[in-house]
């Protein structure tokens, strides 16, 4: 590929051949998620999604738990023995796709505590994705990605930009 880059530019005048970079992520490798499936009790199904991945790194993935009451309506996923609510009665829409957000990746990252790699989230609401990521991909990708919206982050339930870089 290089002799045929430079040939071209030679034949161009250009003299050098341009630096071809190599993409700073893998999107083959992000686990789609789409926080509106997640926060409509879908939490469940991703984490399935994910567990083939996470068993590399991770002997005995943590169960999860959905408790889903339809007549509330309300949607909590229970962990490590505890429970964290996704949406109730009070919670906004935006508010629930967050919470869905934070708590898988929470859920997976808590798996990976002293450990690398981390489950990082790529883009938001539906196009939301999880990949996971060295410290090294994570950085090589911060350093390479000109919109800091494009980065991996890790999400969180601070409004309004719940973990997004900015």
């Amino acid at each position: 590929m290089k002799r045929f880059l430079s040939f071209i530019c030679a034949l161009l005048g250009l003299g050098v051949a341009p630096v071809v970079q190599a993409a700073p992520l893998d999107y083959d490798q992000m686990i789609l998620l789409d926080a509106e499936s997640l926060a409509e009790t879908g939490i469940k199904e991703a984490y399935e999604r994910v567990l083939p991945a996470l068993k590399m790194y991770v002997a005995q993935p943590a169960p999860l738990e959905e408790l889903i009451d339809h007549d509330a309506p309300a949607y909590a996923i229970r962990a490590f023995g505890t429970s964290h609510e996704i949406y109730s009665p009070e919670t906004s829409q935006e508010q629930s796709w967050a919470n869905a957000t934070f708590v898988l990746f929470h859920l997976v990252n808590r798996q990976l505590a002293d450990q690398s790699p981390k489950f990082y989230a790529i883009n938001s609401g539906n196009d939301l994705g999880g990949m996971f990521l060295t410290d090294a991909q994570y950085q090589a990708a911060r350093a390479s990605l000109k919109q800091k919206s494009d980065w991996p982050y890790m999400p969180t339930q601070d409004a309004p930009l719940y973990g997004k870089p900015h």
